[in-house]
């Protein structure tokens, strides 16, 4: 398995590890959300302003797959968004007179990147391995994601705190070490 390098804790980061302590000593119940956490309240975000509109929908209709754009390449950390080359595959003879289309060519034309806006983030001292969770343990991307085959546009639907991945480790019969997730400090 591929670790992240330590990071200092912050403030923050210490008094999330401490919760966890307690959690992973059992002192804590496993449901017991993280102080602050808005896991019991959480209310999905709407869509962010996206450089070019991208309908999920449309493209998994038409066949895609979600990891015919995001591809997980070693480390296995992301999911990554696709090469303007990859749209460009069918946009060079599908809907060229949009303007958004007309956007995406010449981006691939100067050789950058759609600079999507990311929806689901997790803190940077999480370790969190889509290659793990996807190609090994066969977790689909619905779990996490939501049902995005069925949206126009992407939103965080689900909640990607310590309590939620804990639930969803609980839910798997999967570990709930603190190092599973945490470097030890």
């Amino acid at each position: 398995m591929h670790r992240r390098p330590a990071i200092p804790p912050t403030a923050l980061v210490r008094a999330t590890l401490v919760w966890a302590s307690l959690l992973c000593a059992g002192l804590l119940p496993s449901q017991t959300a993280a102080p602050g956490s808005k896991d019991e309240a959480f209310v999905p975000s709407p869509p962010p302003e996206q450089p070019l509109p991208f309908s999920h929908k449309l493209h998994v209709g038409l066949g895609a797959q979600c990891t015919d754009c995001h591809q997980i390449k070693d480390p296995g950390f992301l999911a990554g968004y696709p090469p303007t080359g990859t749209c460009m595959a069918c946009h060079a003879a599908i809907k060229t007179e949009s303007p958004h289309i007309q956007k995406l060519a010449e981006l691939d034309k100067q050789g950058k990147q759609v600079p999507w806006v990311k929806v689901y983030k997790v803190p940077d001292y999480v370790y969190f391995s889509h290659d793990w969770h996807y190609n090994e343990t066969k977790i689909r991307c619905q779990e996490c994601h939501g049902p995005v085959a069925e949206r126009d546009a992407i939103f965080q639907e689900k909640p990607v705190t310590m309590i939620a991945c804990m639930s969803c480790h609980d839910r798997h019969k999967a570990s709930t070490e603190c190092n599973l997730c945490h470097d030890g400090q």
